[in-house]
């Protein structure tokens, strides 16, 4: 019988005897609260000696590279350095009440653990041998701690990455020319908080928090933004976004320049579903009825899809990683959109390392199971107004591939 009930037990005693709790009653109370208080305390005061960083962690694996990856989702390497970069900022001194802080490693390893599969803060709880209140404290703080560190590395700002190689890898990877990245954005389930309302239920019924992504030919994130109302649409997301202002602004295309073997002069562009905006850098597929009547316009449609693939593989990989992204994330909002900038820098993070370690393959991912279509959905397929130039950018890229010799 635990706390509670016994304490039910106590007061429905009480009210059917017509009495009243007095000095006696009050003293059993407390006493069997304290025992109870003394029972929970005692699993995490044996931290050091029975929990998971102590038996599992530091005594197996390790010594172990592939169990380590499987179980934190990055390698030996990758957690030092992370670690290197946030023990400043995690690192608690003793003092008289805990003379054993938890310390930035196990703060660390119980966050990437969190990342990797999801499980509650309480489930947690029992393995580390840390009270879930102590990990809803620190783990916000983690977070926050490596979006600090990693953002400049693995998502740097626009002004500092190189446009003219991101098309080069485009032309050369995916057959597109003159593209610099795909964009898409993906609904990201939530637990609904608390007195939001409607501002976080999108059209598929669900709460969510939507996730904005420009993505490279290596499937790696470019630039993010992160904290949209599930509720709102596509063509507003995208316009106040960042995404948006670096389109408006053209500050993001190299200079136009003619298509290989041809002196069709196109400027440079960005790849999208049909729930973008058609324009001058945004190239989006034809309409089905299009596509069928004309099959030029099919060949444009196969290669812009081909280019544009990079965006669902790289949402794909990263939920296949992430495992947090399975389930409705139980989590106030703001905490929210740290879990995806960090899931997006560390996704980064093991792209590059899957290059430097197969700098001869493609950056090709095939579907080996099958991935989460209810926590990661598109963005609803709208469009908005197009603009004219759009067409004239759109009809110069079809009549360029309806010369090159491939089939569909």
């Amino acid at each position: 019988m635990n706390r509670l009930e016994r304490k039910k037990k106590l007061i429905a005693l009480l009210i059917l005897r017509h009495l009243t709790i007095d000095d006696e009653d009050e003293e059993y109370m407390l006493h069997e609260h304290w025992n109870l208080r003394k029972k929970v305390s005692e699993i995490y005061n044996k931290r050091e000696n029975e929990g998971i960083f102590k038996m599992l962690i530091n005594n197996h694996l390790v010594d172990e590279e592939q169990r380590f990856k499987s179980y934190f989702r990055v390698t030996r390497e990758m957690f030092a350095y992370i670690l290197n970069l946030v023990e400043g900022d995690l690192t608690t001194a003793s003092y008289n009440r805990v003379k054993t802080p938890i310390t930035a490693a196990e703060k660390l390893a119980l966050t990437l653990r969190f990342l990797a599969t999801g499980e509650s803060f309480r489930s947690l709880a029992f393995g580390y041998r840390i009270s879930p209140s102590a990990i809803s404290t620190f783990v916000p703080k983690v977070l926050a701690a490596i979006q600090k560190q990693l953002v400049p590395i693995y998502l740097p700002s626009p002004d500092q990455i190189n446009w003219n190689q991101k098309a080069e890898e485009f032309k050369k990877r995916w057959d597109f020319p003159n593209c610099v990245a795909a964009i898409d954005g993906k609904h990201v389930r939530i637990v609904a908080p608390s007195k939001s309302g409607s501002l976080y239920f999108n059209f598929k019924g669900f709460f969510s928090i939507v996730l904005l992504a420009m993505i490279d030919a290596n499937c790696k994130f470019v630039v993010i933004d992160v904290g949209s109302y599930g509720k709102e649409g596509d063509a507003g997301i995208f316009n106040k976004s960042k995404m948006g202002l670096l389109v408006k602004n053209e500050t993001i295309f190299p200079p136009s320049t003619l298509l290989p073997h041809s002196n069709i002069l196109v400027p440079h562009v960005i790849v999208g579903d049909k729930a973008f905006r058609l324009s001058e850098h945004i190239m989006k597929p034809y309409s089905k009825t299009q596509m069928l009547e004309d099959p030029n316009k099919r060949k444009f449609n196969y290669r812009l899809s081909k280019a544009r693939r990079v965006s669902e593989n790289a949402f794909g990989i990263m939920c296949a990683i992430f495992r947090i992204f399975f389930t409705p994330i139980n989590l106030k909002p703001e905490t929210v959109d740290s879990v995806i900038v960090v899931c997006c820098c560390l996704h980064n993070m093991l792209r590059d390392d899957y290059i430097h370690r197969n700098p001869s393959q493609l950056v090709i991912y095939q579907d080996v199971e099958d991935f989460p279509t209810q926590n990661m959905i598109p963005l609803a397929g709208t469009g908005g107004f197009t603009k004219s130039d759009g067409f004239q950018v759109r009809s110069r890229f079809t009549d360029y591939f309806s010369t090159q010799d491939f089939t569909i």
